[in-house]
């Protein structure tokens, strides 16, 4: 790691902003990404209650390059920035920003990062029934970006109704998907599980520290599915234990933090991230 000496006049600034920021770990990740590849840029983490001062300073400072943004400012930043793209208004969340140009452009990576998760483990979301298991920010920006890849049918559940309601019907003025959804109790579980041909859980059940919570009986599970959590701390969640133990092909939610990470660096620098650089960092802090 270098040196903070190399700080001058000309190095490039990124951000994480958000509160709390807890432990997080973006600036580990860009930074060894950052020093991986020479070049001149630092990231750092600011702990804002609202995100305005931190858009004022990345408009008035020519040095600051990128922003990234975590809860609880993902909505609000949507307000200050220059330009969105379509889908991620549909979303109504971002979770970066890069000044080009003088004008900030706002955009989301956790959607594209779930998708590239799935597309490097050889899984062809075309025509396959997807169940997602929570309906917040998270499983917004997946929905959105699963439902234009062609799925034969997109199914949410959530327990909290009005959450539910307002992103299914986003998802059906805004794309072209076939969107069902329902209460997230042991009833649908029991009826919808074993009908999915993907199941993506969105929930923070199974967070560290209560690991061995799982909302999925593993009775329900059927051989031929894929699962995907994007809980990333524990690495191996007890839902993914339990598919792997019954022969499903599982994805961790690690492989999403790793991407979206990887995508948002590629936007601040304009150069291929170090994947394997940064995907190291990760394990290695989460295997502490």
């Amino acid at each position: 790691m270098r040196d903070l000496g190399f700080i001058n006049s000309k190095t490039q600034l990124c951000a994480v902003i958000g509160n709390p920021l807890g432990h997080t770990l973006s600036p580990a990740i860009h930074n060894a990404a950052f020093d991986a590849l020479g070049l001149d840029f630092v990231y750092l983490a600011f702990q804002v209650a609202t995100p305005e001062q931190a858009v004022a300073a990345m408009r008035g400072l020519d040095a600051f390059r990128g922003l990234s943004v975590t809860i609880p400012h993902k909505i609000a930043i949507l307000g200050l920035v220059d330009e969105v793209a379509a889908i991620d208004r549909h979303i109504g969340a971002i979770n970066t920003v890069v000044k080009e140009n003088g004008r900030l452009a706002g955009l989301g990576t956790d959607g594209p990062g779930a998708l590239k998760a799935f597309c490097d483990a050889g899984v062809d979301l075309r025509g396959r029934r997807v169940l997602l298991l929570g309906a917040g920010g998270a499983a917004r920006a997946i929905a959105f970006t699963l439902a234009q890849q062609g799925v034969a049918g997109l199914t949410v559940l959530d327990i909290d109704a009005a959450l539910l309601k307002r992103l299914t019907d986003d998802l059906r003025q805004g794309t072209d998907a076939n969107v069902a959804a329902d209460s997230l109790d042991e009833k649908t579980l029991a009826k919808q599980v074993p009908a999915a041909d993907v199941l993506i859980h969105c929930t923070p059940i199974g967070m560290h520290p209560k690991v061995d919570r799982s909302l999925v009986p593993p009775e329900l599970l059927q051989p031929r599915q894929v699962v995907f959590d994007i809980v990333y701390n524990p690495l191996k969640t007890r839902l993914l234990r339990d598919a792997e133990a019954r022969g499903l092909q599982t994805i961790p939610g690690v492989e999403m933090f790793v991407n979206q990470a990887v995508l948002q660096f590629e936007r601040f620098t304009g150069q291929d991230a170090p994947v394997e650089v940064m995907r190291r960092v990760v394990l290695e802090h989460l295997g502490r």
